[in-house]
């Protein structure tokens, strides 16, 4: 549904992705990688927020057009929830962050009040509706963003460090919430065993370039020593 072919993305003339290429469907993919290796970058790019300098993102198989209107029909489809939900949310309360994009989508008044109802209750965070933002709980926030995201009901969503600064017991919900919905996913973590028990595939950036493959990758302790998760032995 949603791939990466060769991409190369670099800020302030550094490379950060090189001939990095990645396919996200229907399946649970968890994204690993060092600090600083590429994982935001690449989430950036697969959501349109950032233009590769070579290689494409397509959709089905269709190149992302960076024009506004390219642009509008992609974030239909393919979602981003970033790592720090404070970079997302923005509005007085509840109910009006997670209206923005349904609005923006052109839903009227009383098609998008019900979508945020049915988001709301499906992400379990009735009860927050009516609050103002700046007065939720981190965890609570978190949930907000992620709500802000699937009201747009996209076939793909990306999830930058979703369990980041959760308890356990909040990373279980979250985990989850996010299994029970209808939508491709792809989440960036460093937590190796999470991704074992929850991917069906891993997609791991070395150097700039990606390998994908089953979640038993994650076993291959030389792939690990590479992609800077695990130590390497002592001589």
């Amino acid at each position: 549904m949603l791939a990466a072919r060769n991409l190369t993305v670099g800020y302030h003339g550094a490379t950060v992705l090189t001939n990095a290429s990645i396919e996200v469907t229907g399946k649970r993919t968890a994204l690993l990688g060092a600090n600083g290796s590429g994982k935001t970058t690449l989430m950036n790019a697969l959501a349109g927020a950032v233009r590769p300098t070579q290689g494409e993102v397509l959709l089905d198989g269709v190149p992302v057009s960076y024009g506004r209107a390219g642009l509008r029909t992609h974030r239909r489809h393919v979602q981003l929830v970033l790592q720090d939900p404070d970079h997302q949310l923005f509005s007085a309360d509840v109910t009006q962050d997670v209206s923005f994009g349904p609005l923006n989508l052109g839903l009227s008044e009383e098609a998008t009040r019900e979508r945020v109802d049915e988001t709301l209750a499906q992400l379990g965070i009735t009860h927050l509706a009516q609050r103002p933002t700046h007065q939720l709980s981190y965890g609570e926030r978190k949930r907000v963003a992620l709500a802000g995201a699937v009201a747009m009901r996209p076939r793909i969503l990306l999830l930058d460090e979703p369990t980041a600064g959760l308890d356990p017991v909040g990373v279980v919900d979250l985990l989850d919430t996010l299994t029970a919905l209808d939508a491709g996913l792809l989440i960036a973590t460093h937590d190796i065993p999470l991704a074992l028990e929850w991917a069906d595939e891993v997609a791991i950036v070395i150097d700039g370039a990606i390998v994908q493959g089953p979640a038993n990758l994650l076993t291959d302790r030389d792939l690990l020593v590479a992609a800077r998760l695990q130590k390497a032995d002592r001589p």
